[in-house]
């Protein structure tokens, strides 16, 4: 991905929603354009109006973080906001000349699944900055089933929201999950610009999906790190959960969610039967009798 432009077309965005009177501007007169003027802008933040135009143009190799974070206060960023604009000020610092070497991915420690097979009561899973499901419990393999088996998933949730009819159905508030879903990948995208799995994942999704794009290129960046959620699964019916995510700190970049349900409430009776049905679903399938035994049975 190309620095200079994700940092023009974000800051261009941000000014671009802010109008004199949100930042006590008086008098801002008649606009071509909504938004703040540059100068307004480099005013508020306390620098040189050729500053701030040097860096809307996508310059922030050696800008300090006091003036990324007076210009953020200027632009009345939230602190997500605020973290992108300085991830983005990281990937534009000079990289050390190294030579190239091919990193493996990380693989799942034993003790990642174990943690999360010792989670009896709630899905939990884990995801990488890419969406994809690396490690999960019987109850969110349960749950996250329509997804983990669709054909145009390969278990990845931001293809499954995207590119699969089926997800519209499972998420009755999809329009919000493909939001906070984007917006969650474009923080990714600030922390890891060569991330080529990331990249790939986003250029496929632009180019395949009208909803992805058109979120995309509004720059929006939150936080996906707790509320509520709402699932409609073909077995038990619609479940409301409070999720939490939080980061592995043994593994940058993968992130642990776990969903929850109100104790007394429908939704753990129903999470309760779910874990039932998955269990009778295993155990039908451990005691089918295999191609290769029926015929050493008839052999016999």
């Amino acid at each position: 991905m190309d620095n200079e432009t994700e940092v023009r077309d974000f800051l261009t965005n941000r000014r671009g929603r802010l109008a004199p009177e949100q930042v006590g501007l008086i008098g801002g007169g008649r606009r071509r354009v909504p938004g703040l003027r540059r100068e307004e802008v480099a005013l508020l933040a306390g620098v040189s109006s050729d500053y701030y135009v040097r860096i809307e143009r996508g310059s922030l190799a050696g800008v300090s973080p006091e003036i990324l974070d007076a210009i953020a206060g200027a632009l009345q960023l939230s602190d997500a906001e605020t973290e992108h604009l300085h991830d983005l000020a990281r990937a534009a610092a000079p990289a050390p000349i190294r030579r190239r070497t091919r990193t493996a991915e990380p693989t799942v420690r034993p003790s990642v699944q174990w943690m999360l097979d010792a989670i009896t009561a709630a899905p939990a899973w884990v995801l990488n900055p890419r969406k994809d499901t690396l490690a999960i419990n019987a109850l969110g393999r349960a749950l996250l089933g329509p997804m983990l088996d669709d054909p145009a998933t390969q278990g990845n949730g931001a293809r499954f929201l995207f590119l699969s009819p089926a997800s519209r159905l499972f998420y009755p508030d999809w329009e919000r999950s493909a939001d906070s879903t984007v917006a969650s990948m474009r923080i990714a995208a600030g922390q890891n610009p060569h991330d080529k799995g990331l990249t790939d994942l986003i250029g496929e999704l632009v180019t395949r999906s009208d909803a992805f794009r058109h979120r995309w290129a509004k720059h929006d960046v939150r936080h996906h790190r707790t509320g509520p959620k709402r699932i409609v699964h073909p077995e038990v019916g619609e479940l409301e959960f409070t999720f939490e995510g939080m980061d592995l700190p043994g593994t940058p970049g993968w992130s642990l969610f776990v969903f929850t349900a109100e104790p007394g409430s429908a939704t753990e009776e129903r999470l309760t039967l779910l874990g039932t049905l998955a269990a009778s679903h295993d155990t039908v399938a451990a005691s089918a009798p295999t191609a290769a035994s029926m015929t050493t049975k008839e052999a016999s």
